[in-house]
């Protein structure tokens, strides 16, 4: 863990690296011509963009590639636990060594790229030794001048729901601008697969792939379907139970049922798919700690569980399926600035009893827990004040029977699942 911060530190403070957001594709595109192509070599490639469910849709179709017999490599954001998590070379991350040498290697560039530029520069320089079935990258945020559009042909594009989530890096803050920045300048050459959206999110994607030339495959073409306590993935030709032991919401069904299609689309069989699903699970997602040392300093009738929710949809999502539980609710509530705080937690409105607001540690841009807390209180939740994660778990713990709800970061969940 200490060597992962370490390169983290190493990487924001570089004085050729910028750890601010800064958008474009030239500074990249640069670097690539240097190193030789790199990008040309990889097959294959699956772009995963969207604003919501991205981690869980692309970790379920890396998922069942690999149970096809198929090596695949995966390029995600954020880390939770290590840097190594983002390079997935298939079967193995890279190690510190490796990343360490890559950054040695892009440094001598001379080019200031961003931190995340060079991050994905580090992805596809390993992944370029690698002859893998497949390529799958995960954008950092929106996708027309994100660092992983660098593709001429690739071959999928996979579009997650789309909401307001990234709304401070543009001008005019619209899901318009949202939308157009995501599917307006996907590829005229590949597959597109659309993910389940609201109504009108969906009319206005279509409006933008109007004049695209690429396959386009909308979230009409299958359906999640609900019978008794059972989800099923649905759609002409098959039905697939989804018998998961990990998943636990709508949302998340959801994006596993976008992946199911692709899967299906790409000749991998139903029963490998239905071999594969119980053994999904999602760090820092719907996640229960049912072991280690944050659960060991829980009474024996507590149990907690972290969700790295932090836009208003994926609120919605959690606060549904808590809704659900018959079990008193309690909340750790830590957040991330340029995020909607007011609107996040109004969606939570009669879950919790009690809110206990914090920062999130070894986080500049975290939010005040002072801030959080005069939020909650404006929105008449019942709620207290902590310095860390420690004093929050004091202020909530007891003989009670209750869930511990962790949410609002993905960041906050690593630091969690590190201190587990």
């Amino acid at each position: 863990m200490s060597r992962s911060i370490s390169l983290y530190k190493q990487l924001a403070n570089h004085k050729l690296f910028n750890k601010s957001v800064k958008f474009g594709l030239k500074r990249i595109k640069l670097a690539l011509e240097l190193l030789d192509h790199p990008e040309k070599k990889l097959k294959n490639v699956i772009t995963v963009i969207g604003e919501s469910g991205k981690f869980t849709t692309l970790f379920s179709l890396k998922s069942f590639i690999e149970a096809n017999n198929q090596i695949v490599t995966a390029h995600i954001s954020p880390s939770l636990k290590d840097i190594r998590e983002r390079f997935y070379m298939g079967e193995k991350y890279l190690t510190h060594e490796e990343i360490e040498k890559t950054i040695k290697q892009i440094e001598k560039l001379k080019i200031p790229l961003t931190v995340f530029e060079c991050l994905t520069l580090v992805y596809i320089i390993n992944a370029s030794k690698i002859n893998a079935d497949y390529n799958i990258q995960e954008t950092g945020a929106l996708w027309r001048l994100d660092s992983n559009n660098v593709h001429d042909f690739p071959k999928l594009q996979i579009c997650t729901n789309i909401n307001k989530q990234h709304l401070n890096f543009l001008k005019r803050k619209t899901l318009d601008e949202v939308i157009k920045e995501d599917v307006g300048f996907l590829s005229n050459y590949t597959d597109i697969y659309i993910g389940k959206q609201s109504t009108s999110v969906l009319k206005k994607i279509k409006m933008h792939l109007k004049n695209n030339t690429s396959k386009k495959i909308y979230p009409n073409t299958w359906k999640l379907t609900k019978k008794g306590s059972y989800y099923y993935y649905q759609d002409r030709k098959f039905k697939i139970k989804l018998n998961t032991k990990n998943v636990y919401s709508k949302g998340m069904f959801e994006n596993v049922c976008l992946a199911i299609k692709v899967a299906l689309d790409l000749n991998i069989d139903k029963k490998i798919i239905q071999k594969t699903l119980p053994l999904l699970s999602f760090e820092g997602r719907f996640q229960y700690l049912t072991k280690g040392k944050i659960k060991e300093k829980l009474n024996r009738n507590e149990i907690i569980m972290i969700d790295g929710a932090h836009a208003t949809a994926d609120a919605q999502n959690l606060a549904a399926y808590l809704k659900n539980l018959k079990i008193s609710k309690y909340g750790i509530w830590a957040m991330t600035k340029n995020k909607e705080p007011d609107l996040f937690i109004k969606q939570f409105k009669g879950v919790f009893k009690k809110v206990v607001t914090m920062p999130i540690e070894n986080e500049i841009n975290s939010v005040s827990t002072n801030k959080l807390y005069k939020v909650a209180v404006k929105n008449k939740f019942k709620v207290e004040k902590s310095n860390n994660f420690s004093e929050a778990l004091k202020k909530i713990s007891s003989k009670e029977k209750k869930l511990i709800v962790c949410f609002g970061s993905l960041y906050n969940c690593g630091n969690i699942l590190n201190k587990n």
